[in-house]
Order: structure tokens, then C-alpha cells, then sequence
């Protein structure tokens, strides 16, 4: 699953699945671009790339995916004069049911979850074109089936799927692939982002235990993993894929 030498962007790459994701994109040859926000958070995971796999280029740009695609674009050309792939993964989380909906918490979650991959995805293209390379979106197992108070998450992400699979078609003709990953319940650091905390998370914990057929919740690198192949030759014949990594929640009714 070599993807050496191919230049990736990795937006949310300062913690949690888009760590993880550019781990295993170094460890299989990539150079890659860490985009965040965080600035000690980037540096702890460029640091952790460059420690465990020697000769991996990597760079860290510290930009908002919201507003600033253009920066992230010219920043990783200058430093690496191409970009064969762009993982979408940066992505935030919201709850509560539609009689309790914040407009601007409405308008937060779509622009980080969806207009953000739309501008991204459109400014990195014409070299995606030039590269005939791929675009991994990280979806959610919300985007495949509705899960109640969960509103304002399971729209972008359903969003993000069509988008996914419109773009999909419309770049195969360009020799360039789009597909997505569609996690479960992951354990990472973004339900406390959003104040669920302490007693709170393990009853949140336990009820996802629960709630997925393999009996357990997911692993950052189980989704980085997945997102590696469809970045590589290995996938070269799959486009407009949607790929739940999901322990089988999305095979369930709602209920």
C-alpha cells in the first residue's frame, strides 16, 4: 500500500483520526501537510512523524480550513511542488434535537463540515488533475443512517456523502477518485469539545459499546488505516465509495 513520495494534505491532522491519519500515510512513504489550527498540537504530531519515520518531509500549516483553503493550497506547492491527495478530515460535533437548534451552531458545523471540504476540494483540484490523484473525505456513520438528536452532525455528514459521490462522478473522466470513510463512535477528544465530560462520556461510552454489533468502539488508526488504502494505488479502480468503519451500526434499523 506504498503511497512514497506522494504529497497529502491532511486538514484536522493535530489530534485524535487525522493524527492518526498522517502516521500511517508517513509510515507507508507519503510527505505530508498537517493542517490545523493548533499550533503545539501540530508540532507534537510533526514531531512524532519525523521521529519514528526518518526521511518523511512533512509541514505544518497553520490555517483555518473555513477561510483560508487558498493558504493551505499555495503553502503546501511551495513546499512540496505537487499534491497527489487531500484527506478532508477536520470536522467538528454537535447535538440536540431540533427544538433546541442554534442557528449559529447550525451554521458552524456546516461550513467546518461541509462548505470547508467544498472549497478545499475545489482549490486543490486543478492539481489533483495534473497529479490524477485522490480525495478521502471522513464522513460519519451519521451520514449513512439518522440517529435522533443528532441533527445538525447527521445533515452535514449526509451532506458530505452526496458531495462525495457527485464529485466522484464528475472527476472520473479526469482520472481523479473521491471516496469517503464513515467512522462509528471513535475514541478521540472531540465529545469533550463539546463539553461532554467525566460521568457523561462513560454512559455515552457504554451505550456505544452497546450499540454496535462487534461489541466495541472504533480505533483512530482502524480509520486511518482504511483512508491510506483508498489514498493508494491499491484502490485505483474505486470511486464515489462511501466506507463505514463502523462495527456494523450502519447495518442497524433506527430506532
Amino acid at each position: 500500500m506504498s503511497l512514497s513520495d506522494k504529497v497529502v494534505i491532511v486538514t484536522g491532522a493535530s489530534s485524535g483520526i487525522g493524527a492518526a491519519i498522517a502516521e500511517v500515510l508517513a509510515r507507508e512513504g507519503a510527505q505530508v501537510a498537517l493542517v490545523g489550527r493548533n499550533v503545539s498540537n501540530l508540532e507534537a504530531t510533526q514531531a512524532t512523524l519525523q521521529q519514528k519515520y526518518k526521511g518523511i518531509k512533512t509541514l505544518n500549516v497553520v490555517a483555518d480550513v473555513t477561510k483560508e483553503a487558498d493558504l493551505i493550497v499555495q503553502q503546501t506547492l511551495k513546499k512540496f511542488g505537487r499534491i497527489d491527495v487531500l484527506v478532508n478530515n477536520a470536522g467538528i460535533l454537535a447535538s440536540g434535537p431540533l427544538a433546541d437548534l442554534d442557528i449559529v451552531e447550525f451554521d458552524a458545523v456546516l461550513n467546518t463540515n461541509l462548505r470547508a471540504v467544498v472549497l478545499l476540494t475545489k482549490a486543490v483540484l486543478p492539481h489533483l488533475v495534473k497529479t490524477k490523484g485522490a480525495v478521502v473525505n471522513v464522513s460519519s456513520c451519521a451520514g449513512l443512517r439518522p440517529f435522533a438528536n443528532a441533527l445538525i452532525y447527521g445533515v452535514s455528514k449526509a451532506a458530505l456523502d452526496q458531495f462525495t459521490k457527485i464529485v466522484a462522478l464528475e472527476l472520473a473522466p479526469q482520472g481523479v477518485r473521491v471516496n469517503s470513510v464513515n467512522p462509528g463512535f471513535v475514541q478521540t477528544n472531540i465529545h469533550s469539545r463539546i463539553g461532554i465530560k467525566d460521568e457523561a462520556y462513560k454512559t455515552l461510552l457504554d451505550r456505544a459499546i452497546n450499540s454496535h454489533p462487534l461489541g466495541r468502539v472504533g480505533d483512530v488508526f482502524e480509520v486511518a488505516e482504511a483512508v491510506a488504502f483508498l489514498a493508494s494505488s491499491k484502490a485505483s479502480f474505486t470511486t464515489g465509495a462511501l466506507f463505514p468503519i463502523d462495527g456494523g451500526k450502519h447495518n442497524l434499523t433506527p430506532r
